[in-house]
């Protein structure tokens, strides 16, 4: 038996390395990325606010995130004796397992979409329904948030577990309805396929005819990564820490990385769906021969982490220049606003395509968030001013009594 499954080993290895090979390229850059993504961080942080940053350790302080690693790692696990032992330690093992399974299907690289031998950067290329799998793995991200503080028995966590539990799910449905357009239009549920529907020209990147579902695709993906202005599940001024406050150590760096992988898939996603993944003027498809060479592929790999870099740094950005939202204005968002918009655009699609429309028309789609801003800024501003003349209204009646 051991002899056969040897020589079925052999017989797969050419199909079988490639995988590996990139499974091990996955979990060797992830972890870096995650550890070097806190320091970059700390260091936009400080441009906006007008600081340093860490520089201390090493040469322009480069060496401070393998210095918070190793002081993280060599910290005492403190257990607290009221959490449920088993699901506190399952959580943050649940959440990174799942924001590394999303990668699976993602294209870290030029794919060319008729496969050959050889090594690909993606692990298992040509799943029809790609960014579907990809979209249902990431979404199992809540449960390790949600058994984290459920485990903690501790009711700030619960509480922010329960609020990551309703965050995830009112986002989940646009961030879901903003990329049908997009996959009608390529025809495919495969990414490979999407990116290769736009690189015949840089008018062909989805952001160019699709903006608003790209502003309701990259709002939703905030939410469901927790960032800033949507970081309530861990909002410190009303939940302590949130679901890890009875975290720390290697535990606390668990949900940690598991963030920052979340924030490079969305940040790949955004790149691949909306501005042309890998494609750009004067690099041919890999799907071609000429494409398909060593010089074009680390070209293509280059475009990708370029703009997979600065959708990053947009999101570490906004993190300084958008205050937290209220918890009903976070819901008011995701069900009165993004999802009436992103039906909207999802019914211009169809009429353009039923129509054999040019699909650069729902351009004018994109001054929908502009309308919907000024009727909410016009209801806010006349409520508002109901709210003073009632006021005013009530004070002078009580002026009067004390009279």
């Amino acid at each position: 038996m051991l002899k056969t499954l040897i020589n079925e080993l052999v017989e797969k290895w050419p199909e079988l390395w490639p995988i590996l090979a990139a499974i091990a390229v996955i979990l060797a850059v992830v972890p870096f990325l995650g550890l070097y993504m806190t320091f970059i961080e700390r260091k936009l942080a400080a441009y906006v606010q007008d600081r340093v940053g860490p520089n201390r350790v090493g040469p322009f302080g480069l060496l401070q995130a393998v210095a918070d690693g190793l002081k993280i790692f060599l910290k005492e696990q403190v257990i607290p004796d009221h959490v449920y032992t088993v699901l506190y330690f399952l959580a943050p093992t649940l959440s990174l397992m799942t924001a590394m399974f999303a990668l699976v299907v993602m294209p870290f690289g030029p794919v060319p979409t008729n496969y050959t031998g050889g090594f690909r950067f993606i692990v298992a290329p040509g799943i029809d329904i790609g960014i579907l799998m990809m979209i249902a793995i990431s979404s199992l991200s809540a449960y390790g948030i949600i058994v984290g503080g459920w485990a903690s028995n501790n009711k700030y966590s619960m509480y922010g577990a329960i609020r990551s539990c309703a965050q995830f799910i009112s986002y989940e449905i646009p961030l879901g309805l903003s990329i049908i357009g997009v996959i009608a239009v390529a025809g495919s549920l495969n990414i490979e396929h999407i990116v290769d529907a736009q690189s015949k020209s840089i008018w062909d990147w989805n952001i160019f005819w699709q903006p608003l579902a790209l502003l309701i695709f990259f709002t939703s993906a905030l939410a469901e990564t927790n960032r800033l202005p949507f970081d309530l599940p861990e909002c410190e001024q009303e939940l302590v820490g949130g679901f890890h406050t009875e975290y720390s150590g290697i535990k606390f760096v668990l949900f940690f990385l598991a963030e920052y992988t979340h924030i490079v898939t969305v940040s790949f996603l955004t790149a691949l769906l909306f501005f042309g993944g890998w494609s750009c003027p004067g690099i041919p498809s890999p799907s071609t021969p000429e494409g398909a060479s060593l010089t074009y592929m680390l070209l293509g790999l280059l475009v990708l982490v370029l703009k997979v870099s600065c959708v990053v740094a947009l999101i570490m950005l906004l993190r300084w220049a958008l205050p937290r939202f209220r918890f009903d204005q976070l819901m008011g968002l995701a069900w009165k606003g993004l999802i009436p918009l992103a039906l909207v655009n999802l019914i211009g699609v169809a009429i353009v395509l039923s129509l054999d429309l040019p699909k650069h028309l729902l351009v004018v789609t994109a001054a929908l968030p502009v309308i919907a801003a000024y009727y909410s800024a016009t209801q806010f501003n006349a409520s508002m001013a109901k709210l003073n003349s009632e006021r005013s209204v009530l004070s002078k009646s009580r002026a009067m009594s004390y009279e």
